[in-house]
């Protein structure tokens, strides 16, 4: 393979390795809030994404700082790819800014 294929290799990879890190935080939220066992669920969550997230780092850099930073720019996008689909439909305005924040 080529060296530009393979870059966009190494970039799709880390899209696909933020869509699992990233969905799998929202499944986690969705599912962990009503749970009876909250703290599992996230604690659970947490050890097995972030797993599967450098374990994935670590095989497609395959020890080359060039991958895995390509790799990182796919992970990042991915985050913004999943917040922009996992968004409620009726959000149509900013959220409005919690009021008492500071001291008097």
């Amino acid at each position: 393979m080529d060296e530009a294929g393979m870059l966009a290799a190494v970039l799709l990879a880390g899209v696909l390795l933020g869509a699992v890190f990233y969905g799998g935080l929202w499944y986690t939220v969705l599912r962990g809030v009503s749970s009876g066992r909250v703290a599992l669920w996230f604690l659970g969550s947490l050890l097995l994404r972030m797993g599967v997230a450098l374990a994935g780092f670590y095989l497609v850099s395959a020890g080359r700082w060039q991958r895995l930073l390509l790799c990182l720019l796919g992970f990042v996008l991915a985050r913004f790819i999943v917040t922009r689909t996992t968004r409620p439909a009726a959000e149509g305005h900013p959220p409005r800014p919690l009021e008492g924040g500071h001291a008097p």
